[in-house]
């Protein structure tokens, strides 16, 4: 199973679209977003300056694209290009599979979340406690593994020619939904109290309670556990379906 987790890590790596888009496009989100705000603009009803607020969002949707975007997409191909039934007649379990797509993901995670923290501190001035920096980084990438689980779930349920339109729209669904893009405060209240129970809102949610040195609610923690239960749940099964079907 390492041999396959460092083999993901080369392939994952070379791919420069994935890499630009996984780790250096949040940055130049958040420098687009937040770039215009002065450095004490607050958004409505956080305490939080702009620049503060939109790095948790970009620094979440940075881990988001990174293992949500890598392992839909190349799992739906490696099924259809017999990679996975190949896979499968040596003696990786397929718990092994799943946990090597998800490692991987989650590597490449990490650089797009310290890369929106760099920026956010040496061009917005954003200053927080070093426990505070420490503990964003281990609250969003381990936040991560949700949406990991997700795009394992759907790299199993959709083929190679759909996989990317369901992805994208549940990606571009979920981020802007969640308040990822823009602050849910500015949606109308009938869709903010939606976006209350979207796996996003609770992710970039954790890192606001970080940041305001206070305990994340435990409606966001609930839901980050039960998505991820319902994801892994849903990857398993798939997986489980499309070994009898091999």
């Amino acid at each position: 199973m390492n041999s396959l987790i460092k083999l993901e890590l080369v392939r994952a790596l070379r791919n420069r679209k994935f890499l630009f888009f996984s780790v250096l496009y949040p940055s130049v989100l958040f420098l687009i977003i937040a770039g215009s705000s002065g450095t004490t603009d607050k958004v409505d009803g956080t305490g939080l300056t702009v620049a503060t607020y939109m790095m948790v969002s970009m620094a979440s949707f940075g881990a988001l694209t990174a293992v949500l975007m890598g392992n839909s997409e190349r799992i739906a191909k490696e099924r259809e290009g017999g990679w996975v039934r190949q896979l499968r007649l040596t003696t990786l379990p397929g718990r092994g599979y799943v946990l090597a797509k998800t490692a991987s993901a989650a590597v490449v995670s990490l650089p797009s979340i310290v890369v929106v923290f760099v920026v956010a501190a040496t061009v917005k001035d954003v200053r927080l406690d070093a426990w505070q920096w420490l503990a964003l980084t281990g609250a969003i990438w381990a936040g991560s593994l949700v949406f990991a689980a997700l795009g394992v779930a759907i790299g199993y349920l959709a083929t190679g020619d759909a996989v990317r339109p369901i992805t994208m729209i549940t990606y571009f669904g979920l981020s802007m939904l969640g308040g990822l893009w823009m602050p849910t405060t500015t949606f109308p209240q009938w869709l903010q109290d939606i976006a209350k129970w979207l796996p996003t809102h609770a992710y970039a949610a954790l890192g606001q309670a970080i940041e305001q040195s206070r305990a994340p609610h435990a409606q966001d923690i609930a839901v980050l556990a039960v998505s991820f239960a319902l994801f892994a749940g849903g990857a398993a099964w798939l997986y489980r379906k499309d070994t009898l079907k091999a």
